[in-house]
């Protein structure tokens, strides 16, 4: 939906290029279709979602809890009325989305990371060895994921209300994932991290490692797999998902696609379908970190097997497919933000299937992609000293 917005917004290049005379010089950087010029358009703080308003603004926002939006080369102030987020590693104000019928009903949602109103008394974080040194055993909070959605008047949400949260809420870690895509039938599709647990993939007690589809006020859909399940979430959608951070919806297919975090190694591109099983943590083309075998996905045919997955990792952020004429020789390919990897990665398709592969060097984590409605793309670089990159080709 973001793309199918950007497309149409009415933003001319104008609005795009920051006005400041001393800005830096546009940086090149080399492709197989030509060199590309990289302009930064904007310093922001841990940026981490964005999408265009009909009108050609772009909403961006940052973890600290930041929403802003930038229009005619300058960042507006913080927008008033965004919920109180719980800011720490992984966790803050993640994603944006902008209602398909926002003209209409000025609704925008917003994902982020929340702490429980009560807090346990004697909480701890024991750790778990299959990710040696990487949890902080300091965070103890009781928190988890929620989206919320608000009508944006001049630059405040109002009636802002909470429409789905994580259930249940987890002490300390990461994996929210928390991409927000709107399915062509107007369903509001969430992508929900297992918060580093493993298990509550497979779950169906819980929305823990599932993708997750919700009608825009948060009620269930009557055609969930699990509508009239007693013991089941009727939230979900498909399971057995780890991290994804990256989630689109294909143009052609219409059907939602998402590129997930494999542990040590084993990125994965999945194409989600109803009541589907992922199989994590069951099954990965990845291994533990401290190195400890996980069965492949060839080893299980119970389970949905990636269309693709990456050795050595490229750590996934963010998803499109490419529509417009500026960029000609990457219509009809994915792009995508790679974290670990500092580049913007281009997938050549056939149907459902990668044919080919160009990972764009950009020396700085990717965290998020879109296309504006001139076709150029626009990219978030992760991080304190984050910023809004826009690609267009040389000479243009």
């Amino acid at each position: 939906m973001k793309t199918v917005i950007a497309i149409l917004a009415m933003l001319s290049a104008f609005e795009l290029v920051a006005q400041d005379s001393g800005k830096a010089a546009p940086a090149m950087v080399s492709t197989q279709s030509g060199e590309v010029k990289v302009e930064r358009m904007a310093k922001l703080d841990n940026p981490w979602g964005m999408a265009f308003l009909p009108d050609g603004r772009l909403l961006i926002t940052e973890k600290p809890g930041r929403l802003r939006i930038y229009a005619r080369g300058k960042l507006s102030p913080p927008i008033k009325g965004v919920p109180k987020v719980d800011y720490l590693a992984q966790g803050g104000l993640l994603d944006v989305e902008v209602d398909p019928a926002f003209a209409r009903n000025q609704w925008v949602y917003l994902s982020y990371s929340e702490r429980a109103s009560q807090q346990p008394s004697d909480a701890t974080e024991p750790g778990d060895a299959r990710f040696v040194p990487a949890i902080d055993k300091t965070d103890i909070t009781l928190k988890g994921g929620a989206v919320a959605r608000g009508k944006l008047v001049g630059n405040q949400l109002r009636d802002v209300k909470v429409i789905w949260r994580q259930a249940p809420k987890m002490i300390g870690r990461g994996h929210f994932g928390h991409r927000l895509v709107f399915a062509p039938d107007g369903k509001l599709l969430i992508t929900s991290g297992e918060r580093m647990r493993f298990d509550p993939a497979q779950d169906l007690d819980g929305n823990l490692g599932k993708v997750v589809r919700i009608n825009s006020d948060g009620s269930i859909p009557r055609d969930n797999p699990f509508f009239d399940a007693k013991d089941r979430r009727t939230d979900v959608w498909s399971l057995g998902h780890r991290n994804v951070l990256s989630a689109a919806i294909n143009p052609t297919s219409k059907q939602l696609w998402i590129v997930e975090m494999g542990p040590k190694n084993g990125d994965e591109l999945n194409i989600v379908t109803r009541r589907s099983n992922y199989g994590w943590p069951v099954v990965s083309n990845g291994d533990n970190y401290d190195d400890s075998p996980i069965p492949d996905h060839a080893t299980d045919r119970g389970f949905e097997a990636p269309i693709r997955s990456w050795t050595p990792v490229i750590s996934p952020s963010g998803l499109l497919f490419y529509s417009g004429d500026l960029f000609s020789a990457w219509r009809g390919n994915a792009l995508m933000g790679g974290l670990s990897s500092k580049a913007l990665i281009r997938m050549t398709l056939d149907g459902n299937q990668v044919t080919g592969e160009e990972r764009i060097n950009m020396g700085e984590r990717i965290r998020d992609v879109i296309q504006a409605s001139d076709g150029s793309v626009l990219m978030l670089v992760d991080g304190k000293d984050g910023a809004l990159l826009r690609l267009t080709p040389s000479g243009q």
